[in-house]
């Protein structure tokens, strides 16, 4: 099993931006029936969405983001020596964004920038990956920027995802200090279920083309999406998600030694409150304590546990709060993280 355990690396400072377009689920009727939409949204309890415009893309939602954040934050850019950019949709196949997003926010040329692409647990692969990286070597400062446009993905023709994703970016402050506690992962993967949650095309084995952008009738339910749109097979993602994350929440609890009744908060990916809600019953945790944006921001793919952190705890955390963190999708990968926010700058969220 892929554990890994941290101390005095943590965040610091957190913020993060929206579109300013707000889609109103119960009057989003481009293509169903009112009475479809009602029962959809109100089994999802996905109300509202960000959508971004043409043209705006991930990396001016995580720019925006970490604007706020420097500047709220009074950082010295000079310092920053990290920058890693989390998203399944790039500003493009080739360069990095996270090169791209080096250069505009005025930063050294000598930071390290790189990006990660993976789904809804990428936020904690990525946090992962920022604290191997600052405990292993001079990093004084690293940025970890998260965003996606999955309004952009998603067919509006399939009520499968038509009422699902949203659109947001992160920035999120990590270094090294005294004041920062343990922090611990569990990180997992399975590819053999990769058809679950998947573009079929528009990469490199199977390339875009007239025929792949096409939108066509795909099942008995009258559905339409093209091959370069993504596709769910929720109730296959649904047990998968009920018989491992659990499973994954009490291994970390576990094999950190941090009791249960520690945990101040547990932010899960928003998925839909339908899945959410099944996972709080089954592990039998207070809801006071289970903070949601699902209703509000939709899922927002990796950007939604900081988003939430962002949107509901800015003015609940006091000065040291253990928080549990869980994220899973598609891959299919899935992970479990506790850390401790000591005195974390919280941003107001920004619309762009």
């Amino acid at each position: 099993m892929a554990k890994l355990s941290f101390s005095g690396i943590g965040i610091s400072g957190l913020s993060a931006a929206v579109p300013r377009t707000v889609i109103k689920n119960y009057e989003h009727d481009i293509w169903f029936k009112k009475d479809e939409i009602a029962a959809i949204v109100d089994k999802t309890g996905v109300i509202e969405r960000r959508f971004a415009d043409e043209n705006t893309c991930s990396s001016d939602l995580c720019f925006a983001a970490a604007e706020k954040l420097i500047s709220d934050m009074k950082i010295n850019r000079e310092e920053i020596d990290l920058l890693i950019f989390i998203s399944q949709t790039p500003d493009y196949r080739m360069p990095a964004t996270s090169i791209l997003l080096q250069q505009r926010l005025g930063l050294s040329n000598n930071v390290i920038a790189f990006d990660i692409s993976l789904g809804c647990s990428a936020f904690l692969y990525g946090l992962s990956v920022v604290y191997s990286m600052v405990a292993g070597g001079q990093i004084r400062k690293a940025l970890l920027l998260d965003g996606e446009t999955r309004s952009k993905v998603y067919s509006q023709k399939d009520r499968k995802t038509a009422f699902l994703f949203g659109d947001g970016g992160v920035a999120t402050l990590i270094e090294k200090g005294d004041r920062f506690g343990e922090s611990f992962f569990s990180l997992n993967s399975d590819g053999s279920r990769e058809g679950l949650i998947k573009i079929n095309a528009g990469g490199y084995r199977n390339m875009s083309s007239a025929e792949s952008v096409k939108e066509k009738v795909v099942d008995e339910y009258g559905n339409i999406r093209s091959e370069e749109n993504g596709y769910m097979k929720g109730s296959d993602v649904f047990s998968f998600v009920i018989r491992e994350i659990p499973k994954d929440f009490r291994n970390l609890l576990e094999f950190s030694g941090v009791p249960l009744e520690s945990i101040d908060y547990f932010v899960f990916h928003q998925a839909n409150s339908y899945i959410n809600g099944h996972i709080a019953k089954k592990l039998n945790l207070p809801p006071d304590k289970i903070p949601s944006t699902i209703e509000k921001f939709g899922n927002t793919s990796s950007v939604s546990i900081p988003l939430t952190i962002v949107s509901e705890l800015q003015r609940k955390l006091v000065a040291n709060n253990k928080i549990l963190l869980s994220g899973f999708g598609v891959g299919l990968t899935w992970g479990t993280a506790i850390i401790e926010l000591n005195n974390c700058h919280i941003s107001d969220i920004v619309e762009v």
